[in-house]
């Protein structure tokens, strides 16, 4: 079993996944992978280099992905170049990543987690067998998002417009938690779900 775990942005995404891979889940995220993939002197690098300039790489080479950000989120055509380029290289490496994990899992029947903030987005839920969307309340998200990036409302209102509505990945998904409230009250979502999906 391979659950896809979505959401907006500073929703709890990452939360939740710890949590199941504190159950044993293998999580693959998806972050991580771009992170991989964007390496000093990797092609993808070079591609970005090619679509944005030399203005996205800090001095020595690596990719400013503050400077980066700032581009994409307030301009629509610069984020679908991204995308362009960033969703085929994710695609690739995480499929690999998955089978890998579904190996391990093979023998314990245990849960793999693909942690993908725009799972939809990047037309993905193919890869996994299940969706859970982790949502949270409007207000709530932006003081975390505004808090955790260090910016004003105007910016953090801006990245979360960017993104699918809350609500149309909730609709999508087979698994909804709203994480709005304590850690406390997360945790029994989570292991609410768990229990669904691994109910041995």
């Amino acid at each position: 079993m391979i659950l896809g775990v979505t959401g907006g942005i500073a929703t709890g995404k990452s939360t939740v996944a710890k949590m199941l891979a504190a159950k044993g889940a293998i999580v693959v995220s998806a972050d991580v992978l771009s992170r991989q993939l964007v390496l000093p002197g990797s092609p993808v690098l070079s591609k970005l280099v090619q679509c944005f300039g030399g203005q996205i790489l800090t001095k020595d080479g690596a990719l400013n992905r503050q400077k980066l950000a700032d581009l994409v989120f307030s301009d629509s055509i610069a984020r679908q170049d991204l995308e362009s380029v960033m969703h085929p290289a994710i695609a690739l490496l995480s499929k690999q990543c998955l089978a890998q994990a579904v190996e391990k899992q093979q023998s314990t029947g245990g849960l793999v987690v693909y942690e993908a903030p725009l799972l939809y987005e990047a037309g993905a839920e193919s890869r996994v067998d299940k969706v859970l969307a982790v949502t949270v309340d409007s207000v709530v998200q932006l003081k975390r998002l505004q808090r955790r990036d260090q910016c004003d409302v105007v910016a953090a209102k801006s990245r979360v417009d960017s993104q699918m509505p809350q609500h149309e990945k909730a609709r999508r998904a087979d698994y909804v938690i709203d994480n709005s409230k304590s850690l406390l009250e997360l945790q029994r979502h989570v292991d609410d779900v768990y229990r669904q999906l691994c109910p041995d």
